[in-house]
C-alpha cells in the first residue's frame, strides 16, 4: 500500500503526540511556559505503558483497512 503521508490515522507517532497532549492538558497544574511544557512531555513520555504502545501498533491493521475502504477516520 503506498504510504499516504497526509493521512494522520496511518502515522502512529501522531497518536502518541495526541496521547501526550491529552495527558499534559489533564494535569492538575498546567505548564506555564515552554520549559514546563517540555518537562511535562518528558515526564509523560516516560510513563506511557508498553500496553498503550502495543494497542496502538495492534490498531494499525484496522486503520489501514478503514483508509482503503475510503473512511477518513477509523
Amino acid at each position: 500500500m503506498p504510504w499516504p503521508a497526509n493521512i494522520l490515522d496511518l502515522n502512529p507517532i501522531e497518536h502518541v503526540w495526541d496521547l501526550l497532549d491529552r495527558r499534559v492538558r489533564a494535569r492538575a497544574i498546567p505548564p506555564r511556559n515552554v520549559r514546563e511544557v517540555i518537562g511535562a512531555l518528558v515526564e509523560e513520555w516516560g510513563i506511557i505503558s508498553q500496553q498503550e504502545l502495543a494497542n496502538l501498533v495492534q490498531s494499525m491493521r484496522r486503520r489501514c483497512t478503514a483508509v482503503l475502504n475510503g473512511h477518513t477516520r477509523y
